[in-house]
């Protein structure tokens, strides 16, 4: 493709200054900063405002530091040591090298703390990042930063506060101002963000999820605490305090462990177009209600390559060889955290198509470039019906068996097939029952807000695409 494509959810405008993480003297000063904003998440619920008076579409409201201080716990924030209130002495990192100290920006108090990065006043020159050098003196270092950092945390755990958050909120300056403040559904915010806001929201969910869910040490159930601004937790075991008096060591006292940092999960989602170059291949779910159809996809699994997922998951699924695959973009997905790699890949539309290996379709079929657009311009298109995404939501939560779907077709509709019922609410679109048959399309499709949508748009407008070839090239 002659552009890179950015989806939402990608093209994060912060400098992440992930070199300074290890720094508690550096996070402590930040987080003093007045023009520090935090966004909060209750359970993966993103707090939200409607603008004062209810002036505009809900969004995640930014708060100060002010704002959530009673959420904090006790100083100091970061480099917290044995007793309340004392502060660890800060390891010098090697150069070159992480700060692997245990206590490396430690907090072992208190709900876990995101450092997100900063907006820089000139993001992308680069001239206004500075060197951890130059942090010998946070609090004069911290003078220099032109921009806004941004934290995120999960009030979920907050224990005897928990009950007191919505009178704190109350008391929050968008608060005073008229705004109302709720928690939403993160999904159904995503035609409501702008590009810089998905950008912030994509990492801080993902993040706040993958700290408020690791309570425990994978390798020998101790409980873990939060280092690194919250890009890293390790076992209690580890703390030059504890007291392992007749225990083994944790197997995470020595090496690298990929449970202590974030982990980013890969899916391959991908169309298959057919020799003409003028028909794909789409499926529909048995997650989906009504006519909708989408890009298949699934889970990268171990040992596999990008290529090698797109061809399994097109065999498992629709029983269709596939070749020639071309990466389209990709697309974070925080929920939890994913990230979805678009592709397109030729096949052949004269060979039969197969649900029955893995029977995760109810259907797949073959679509021509004029019945797609046709959906494409149809105001109902790409539209779900209060009703259709209410029986979405009662699949995904258990409260409806479905026939047929597994585990591995759960863990799907954590990823793409979450991704593609996200419903895009038009304020003049009629959402009734009533809706006559003859304004419903033939058949759904995802909205450009989801890749699945970008994918078949970019086909269907030719932006992507392969020659027409008369014989098949074989299989990959």
């Amino acid at each position: 493709m002659p552009e890179t494509h950015v989806n939402l959810y990608g093209g994060s405008p912060l400098n992440r200054l992930s070199w300074l993480r290890t720094s508690h003297a550096f996070l402590n000063a930040i987080i003093a900063v007045p023009s520090t904003r935090w966004l909060l998440f209750n359970a993966g619920q993103p707090l939200v405002s409607s603008g004062p008076n209810n002036s505009s579409k809900p969004a995640p409201v930014y708060l100060s530091t002010s704002d959530v201080k009673a959420f904090l716990g006790p100083e100091p924030y970061f480099g917290q040591g044995k007793e309340p209130g004392s502060l660890v002495e800060e390891v010098a990192e090697e150069e070159g090298h992480s700060n692997h100290s245990p206590t490396a920006a430690v907090r072992h108090r208190g709900i876990p703390l995101v450092f997100l990065g900063l907006l820089e006043k000139n993001s992308g020159d680069g001239a206004s990042a500075l060197p951890s050098s130059d942090f010998k003196d946070p609090h004069e270092a911290v003078k220099k930063l032109e921009g806004i950092p941004y934290f995120s945390m999960d009030v979920v755990d907050l224990g005897f506060l928990s009950e007191k958050i919505d009178e704190i909120l109350k008391e929050t300056k968008p608060a005073q101002e008229g705004h109302q403040l709720t928690w939403a559904e993160p999904r159904s915010l995503m035609t409501n963000l702008d590009a810089l806001t998905a950008g912030i929201f994509a990492s801080a969910r993902s993040l706040a999820d993958w700290n408020q869910r690791n309570k425990f040490c994978p390798a020998c159930g101790n409980p873990t605490y939060s280092m690194w601004g919250g890009w890293k937790i390790a076992c209690t075991s580890l703390l030059p305090w504890t007291d392992n008096t007749g225990k083994k060591p944790c197997p995470t006292v020595k090496g690298l462990h990929n449970f202590t940092h974030p982990r980013t999960d890969s899916v391959v989602i991908m169309i298959a177009i057919d020799e003409t170059g003028d028909k794909i291949l789409l499926g529909r779910g048995r997650r989906f209600p009504g006519k909708f159809y989408s890009a298949l996809a699934g889970f990268i699994e171990p040992g596999e390559s990008f290529e090698d997922a797109v061809a399994r998951e097109m065999w498992e699924e629709a029983g269709v060889h596939v070749w020639n695959v071309k990466y389209h973009s990709g697309q974070p997905w925080p929920y939890p955290a994913n990230l979805m790699v678009g592709f397109y890949a030729r096949a052949d539309s004269s060979k039969p198509i197969r649900t029955d290996l893995d029977n995760e379709l109810v259907d797949a079929r073959w679509f021509t470039r004029d019945e797609v657009l046709a959906v494409l311009n149809h105001g109902r298109g790409t539209h779900f019906r209060k009703s259709d995404w209410k029986k979405v939501e009662e699949i995904t939560e258990g409260r409806v068996n479905v026939p047929g779907t597994d585990d591995k077709a759960a863990a799907h509709a954590l990823a793409p097939a979450g991704q593609a019922v996200v419903p895009e609410k038009k304020d003049n679109l009629e959402d009734s029952e009533q809706v006559k048959e003859a304004d419903e399309p033939p058949f759904r499709l995802p909205p450009v807000t989801a890749i699945a949508g970008v994918l078949i748009r970019d086909w269907a407008e030719r932006k992507i695409g392969f020659p027409p070839e008369d014989v098949p090239k074989g299989n990959l």
